[in-house]
């Protein structure tokens, strides 16, 4: 594994630290020595993230990172369309300068940037973009995911930033430990930094190939592995008005459950406070009829929420829809043992 330093200016532990949250939290691919972000300065990036202590130091620069052993930069950050934030510019330039690395999963690439190209030609430093890697991916469906023999389980949300990959990894570690050999088939740029191997960045693609590179990383993922269960990382909302999501999962996965995150402190759109979130309800009544499947579970976000109302909204959503609901970080419940008992 690469040392890295995650790049998370102003933005760690916020929806916009996305990718540096997630990183900070699990990564097979990067050993993270440090996050950035000056707000924080000195203090353990667990404890800001979840209260639990990580062992990773927040700092206010490259070069910190570089004297704690990182020998890449990683752009922690998930901006609205993807851009390079341009206070973002001279971490980056500092990084190259001193010959590190830069991997970077924004739509705008880095490596097109004349400065940042220079910048590595000159010191020897390589840059990857994880959104080129899957761009000229160009897979057609073909409808071999009904050999697929593992259970499927999607993970969607009523929101983008809303936490459905970091429940993808919970159940899909817990589900292991409870002996249930299981696999996560992961859907964007985090989780390709990550680590996780049966991984494709559906938002980087021609369209019309998206269904058949989500079919082909599942069969892949059923045919080396043959898992119990595949739990496959959701994208953007069904019902999100900037980053709509869900269909090419329910088409091209064909899962036959699906778990629902859901933030009920969060009432507008992350990102587009003019737009409010729908009712839950809806959001079940529509996945249900999309995929012809049952919503079998609720994951919540606990953001902004005492764990006395965490309890309070869990046991009236059971209530309400008769399924369990869970808290991924909380872990309120044993929601393993009850995915793996139902009939699917």
């Amino acid at each position: 594994m690469d040392n890295a330093v995650v790049l998370a200016e102003g933005v760690f532990g916020t929806t916009y630290g996305k990718t540096a949250n997630g990183l900070v939290r699990y990564s097979t691919r990067f050993r993270i020595k440090a996050v950035i972000d000056s707000r924080f300065e000195g203090k353990d990036a667990g404890m800001i993230l979840s209260g639990k202590t990580s062992g990773i130091p927040v700092v206010s620069g490259v070069e910190q990172g570089l004297l704690l052993g990182a020998d890449t930069l990683v752009i922690g950050v998930a901006t609205d369309g993807g851009f390079i934030p341009e206070t973002y510019r001279q971490f980056i330039s500092d990084a190259l300068k001193r010959g590190m690395n830069v991997v970077s999963g924004l739509h705008e690439f880095i490596g097109d940037d004349q400065e940042f190209s220079e910048l590595a030609l000159s010191s020897g430093s390589r840059i990857t973009d994880v959104r080129r890697l899957f761009r000229d991916l160009k897979i057609p469906f073909t409808g071999k995911i009904e050999e697929v023999r593992a259970k499927k389980i999607a993970i969607l949300g009523t929101d983008s930033a809303i936490g459905k990959r970091t429940t993808s990894v919970f159940l899909t570690r817990e589900m292991n430990m409870a002996g249930h050999k299981s696999v996560m088939v992961g859907t964007g740029q985090t989780s390709w930094m990550q680590g996780f191997k049966y991984t494709v960045v559906v938002d980087s693609m021609i369209n019309d190939f998206v269904p058949g590179a989500l079919e082909e990383i599942t069969y892949q993922a059923w045919v080396n592995e043959k898992p119990e269960y595949i739990f496959i990382e959701g994208q953007g909302s069904v019902l999100h008005p900037a980053y709509p999501g869900s269909f090419e999962i329910i088409g091209a996965c064909r899962p036959d459950g699906i778990i629902l995150q859901h933030a009920p402190a969060r009432k507008y759109f992350d990102g587009f406070g003019k737009y409010r979130i729908p009712d839950l309800g809806k959001y079940v009544r529509i996945l249900e009829e999309l995929s012809d499947r049952r919503v079998i579970a609720i994951a919540l976000n606990t953001e902004n929420m005492t764990r006395h109302e965490v309890i309070k909204e869990r046991n009236a959503l059971e209530r309400r829809f008769g399924i369990p609901v869970f808290d991924p970080l909380g872990k309120l419940l044993n929601v393993t043992r009850e995915i793996s008992v139902m009939n699917l």
